[in-house]
């Protein structure tokens, strides 16, 4: 089995946005966030990354960045409330990352495309 375009993208997406992330929340913290922490955090945007990844393809762009924000609320709150309810930043950050994932997909997968032709295909 191969991996599909839309996962790679998301998977890539996810540790580099995770990267974005623990530099922030070192920022945040002024340097004295733990290892642990950062990792938890990285690692988190990599299954929103998954999740994403796998998520069903070929709808219109709004409603694919409106499943990005709630895909990555969801897992975005795994994190937070395993941080107390206390990395609001993150919690949110999360939502806005799985918007730009969406994007990400469509526009390097050429997804916008087809659902260009699937419309065109219904309105004939």
């Amino acid at each position: 089995m191969t991996m599909t375009k839309r996962m790679k993208i998301c998977l890539i997406s996810g540790v580099l946005l995770g990267i974005v992330c623990i530099i922030g929340a070192s920022i945040r913290s002024g340097g004295t966030a733990s290892i642990s922490f950062l990792f938890a955090l990285w690692y988190n945007r990599l299954l929103m990354g998954l999740l994403i990844g796998v998520a069903w393809r070929n709808v219109e762009l709004p409603k694919a960045l409106a499943r990005g924000a709630f895909l990555g609320l969801v897992a975005s709150f795994a994190f937070y409330s395993a941080t107390g309810f206390a990395d609001h930043v993150s919690f949110l950050a999360g939502v806005v990352y799985g918007v730009i994932m969406e994007f990400a997909v469509w526009k390097l997968n050429g997804e916008k495309m087809v659902v260009k032709e699937n419309m065109e295909r219904v309105h004939g």
